[in-house]
């Protein structure tokens, strides 16, 4: 294990439900594995890190544009699968961002697709 490196990401859902659903496709797109499940939460593995979705006990409305956390940037192969993920991406429950910039949004020298659940988590899908 190498130190400093991410032991798991944790978060707070709204709709469990839809947010798994979303959510477990992705992942599962991304070579995570169902790690965990509980009536509160499910979970996803690749590698020694995992993913963790969880009802949030608290009501309200995630904002990634407040202040907390952006997004979650994650390598996603190669341009042809970022892009088969950004087409496929609107069926499985996630609206794209930044569609007029597509795939460079982040830069010109930065091939990604940008994502946003229904809660408005958004994710970074980067070509390697």
């Amino acid at each position: 294990m190498t130190l400093g490196t991410l032991h798991h990401v944790e978060l707070r859902t709204a709709d469990l439900d839809t947010a798994a659903w979303a959510w477990g496709w992705l992942l599962g797109e991304l070579g995570y594995e169902p790690f965990q499940g509980w009536e509160h939460g499910r979970s996803w593995r690749l590698g020694p890190l995992y993913v963790v979705l969880e009802s949030a006990p608290l009501d309200g409305d995630h904002d990634r544009r407040r202040p907390g956390l952006s997004h979650l940037a994650f390598h996603a192969g190669a341009a042809d699968t970022v892009e088969r993920l950004w087409a496929e991406a609107p069926d499985h429950g996630w609206a794209r961002l930044y569609e007029d910039r597509h795939p460079f949004a982040g830069g010109p020298e930065h091939h990604a697709a940008f994502l946003e659940d229904a809660e408005r988590f958004k994710v970074e899908l980067v070509a390697s």
